[in-house]
């Protein structure tokens, strides 16, 4: 559906689930893709596959949670692929519960690893006139008595993607966002709650007009095109991407 030949793109949290997807699809699309995550082994396997698909493919170990490492990782990126089209801001912390741990691992991972890396990014994404997709959550759209930090840390990208695209329209970028409803991927949190917690699964079943969670490549094909010229003229939005959840 898309080209983005000769673009160059940085997924931060980019090993698993969504992540991949979407640094998947931007491959298959002709872009070189760098992705960075903690896990070596995800990453790497990630890694090889994107370099698969005959594209340039760069990968690095890093704590988005830490300041430092996310600047080191956006330069190194740039370097690799030279120059930066599209940020992708994927990672989260999964804080979830009312406690100052979670709020923590939200806060720092959801939050400001999207502010640092964004900051990183912006001189290459100027040069390209480029553009920026965060990773929200329909989370943020209401609230939450399972997930409170969570939903309150999803609901502040929503935000600030919106302040992004006020502040950056003069320099040429753009800003947008998705907004997944629940997701199933091997591997993932859903897909482990089929045993672990069957109430809570088939109750967000139940809610799914559809009559089944989402995949990582609905997602992804969504981000993709918020950063391809079909959407050239929009700036400030999240996209809702659940097959119906919120209705």
């Amino acid at each position: 559906m898309f080209d983005f030949k000769g673009k160059r793109v940085v997924v931060c949290g980019g090993s698993r689930g969504i992540g991949r997807s979407t640094a998947l699809g931007f491959a298959r699309a002709g872009a070189s893709v760098s992705i960075c995550a903690r896990s070596p082994g995800p990453l790497e396997a990630t890694r090889a596959k994107l370099a698969a698909l005959g594209v340039t493919a760069h990968a690095a170990g890093c704590d988005l949670g830490d300041r430092d490492a996310v600047a080191a990782y956006v330069a190194a990126a740039a370097e690799a692929l030279g120059g930066i089209d599209v940020l992708v801001n994927n990672a989260s912390g999964f804080g979830s519960q009312d406690t100052e741990e979670h709020w923590a691992q939200g806060l720092s991972v959801d939050v400001m690893a999207t502010v640092r890396a964004t900051h990183a990014a912006l001189p290459f994404l100027e040069a390209a006139k480029g553009c920026i997709v965060n990773v929200s959550s329909i989370s943020g759209y209401r609230p939450s008595l399972r997930t409170p930090a969570y939903a309150a840390v999803k609901a502040l990208l929503i935000n600030y993607t919106q302040s992004q695209a006020a502040m950056y329209a003069a320099k040429g970028v753009r800003a947008n966002a998705v907004a997944p409803g629940s997701i199933e991927f091997p591997g993932g949190s859903w897909e482990a709650r089929k045993t672990s917690d069957p109430k809570l699964y088939n109750g967000i079943l139940a809610s799914i007009p559809f009559g089944r969670l989402g995949t990582p490549e609905e997602v992804a094909e969504v981000a993709m095109f918020l950063a391809s010229p079909a959407a050239r003229w929009v700036t400030g939005q999240t996209i809702i991407v659940d097959g119906g959840q919120m209705l």
